[in-house]
């Protein structure tokens, strides 16, 4: 039954507060971990709250807790997030929004939704685990058609991303190991790709490097990182930012590592003209195949494919149109903006999936991860002022995307407002 009024226990001495005390904690957590933004989950559990008697709640997001009262001066409740491992998939972060749905109609007994979080958090994959590494595989033949490779690079890169999608099923079972995933399959990818190209024995350059590396590549973690410090949340966004780079770093220290167990290959070889390779048509190809790829490796929701086409698509023609107009650096503000205004309007229909679980495939095609990689290899190949433009130009690009999701929600208000489109509260 929804509450109403100020006193979320009502008559029951403490046990209904309790109760709420753990949905909102569980709750918050979940979405911290899913990735969302801290601001905006602050705002989800303050209307959670006032839907079940608490109107005046305080709730304080960090990196590692989620801390609530349900009034002002009372004593706080913490929760650590890491409580609830892992990265949530495609698949349960739109359960966990459905929850989310339900638990603002405060309808919901709040022990039923504690319960549904800890559920979400063990949902097994909607595809079996060949399924699985075989999806990682497509999507990273979609990344190295985006980069416009040769025939022999989207081979390779199909086959590194069979191996790279079965070591993060495997690794995925320990948390210990998740931290140097990164740079043991840096270090392979790179080695095998300097054995294959320095003597010849295959067409191998950094596009089938980096194809398989760039699902380590925080682009959604960075970008979040700029939108909360934007909202001020300084703690948060410093934290997730830091912990951004140190994914690059851990990638980057892998491919060091290589060059010194494996021969670097010179810079020509490793880096052709990405001029119609195969055809003028791979990279607009290459969306397509990366939405059928995190379909099946981040078990997107059913029904959702049509959808995560729909704003991979709208994300690179922004981007394509803003590189033709104002040049590769402001080329990620423009994809992001068209995306995000389509985000949000697929998802508010019927079969549509969250925002948060449309923009992750969005990122790895605007964030420029090869850049920053290439960056790396010239820096090897002593060049290092060409390492540290390639590089700067990797963080203005991640800013931009940032700018481009800031500016994408307002405009998509406005829009659809203004179109009339919209006959529910934003």
């Amino acid at each position: 039954m929804r509450r109403t009024g100020a006193d979320p226990v009502g008559h029951d001495a403490g046990q209904d507060e309790q109760s709420l005390l753990r949905f909102l904690l569980f709750l918050g957590s979940g979405l911290t971990v899913a990735g969302a933004a801290v601001n905006e989950i602050q705002d989800h559990l303050i209307e959670v709250a006032a839907a079940y008697g608490a109107p005046h709640a305080r709730v304080a997001v960090l990196p590692t807790y989620v801390e609530i009262a349900l009034e002002p001066g009372r004593a706080a409740t913490l929760e650590p997030t890491r409580a609830l491992r892992g990265v949530l998939r495609l698949d349960q972060t739109a359960a966990l929004y459905q929850l989310l749905r339900e638990a603002k109609q405060g309808d919901l007994p709040p022990d039923e939704g504690s319960k549904r979080v800890l559920e979400i958090v063990e949902m097994r994959p909607r595809f079996g685990r060949s399924l699985t590494i075989f999806g990682h595989s497509v999507l990273t033949a979609g990344i190295c058609l985006v980069l416009q490779p040769t025939w022999g690079d989207l081979v390779l890169a199909a086959l590194f991303g069979l191996m790279v999608g079965a070591l993060k099923l495997v690794g995925g079972r320990w948390p210990s190991v998740q931290l140097i995933m990164p740079v043991a399959v840096a270090f392979v990818v790179a080695s095998t790709t300097f054995l294959l190209a320095g003597p010849g024995w295959a067409d191998a350059d950094l596009r089938a490097m980096i194809a398989p590396l760039v699902t380590f590549l925080p682009g959604a973690a960075l970008t979040m990182s700029v939108v909360e410090l934007s909202a001020g949340e300084m703690v948060t966004g410093a934290s997730r930012l830091v912990s951004g780079a140190l994914q690059l770093m851990l990638l980057a220290f892998g491919i060091t590592a290589a060059t010194q167990v494996v021969s670097l290959p010179g810079a020509d070889e490793l880096i052709d003209s990405p001029q119609n390779l195969i055809g003028w048509w791979a990279p607009w190809l290459g969306v397509l195949v990366v939405g059928i790829g995190t379909y099946l490796y981040y078990s997107a929701p059913q029904h959702s494919l049509p959808w995560l086409m729909v704003l991979l698509i709208a994300a690179w023609i922004g981007q394509f149109l803003g590189n033709q107009i104002f040049g590769g650096y402001l080329s990620g503000f423009f994809g992001a903006l068209a995306m995000t205004p389509v985000a949000y309007f697929v998802e508010r229909r019927p079969s549509g999936p969250p925002a948060l679980v449309s923009f992750l495939p969005a990122f790895w095609l605007l964030v420029p991860g090869a850049l920053g990689l290439i960056g790396v290899t010239e820096y090897l190949d002593q060049d290092a002022v060409a390492a540290f433009q390639d590089l700067l130009g990797t963080v203005w690009s991640m800013i931009a995307i940032a700018l481009g999701v800031l500016c994408g929600y307002p405009l998509y208000r406005s829009l659809f407002r203004s179109l009339g489109w919209l006959r529910v509260p934003l």
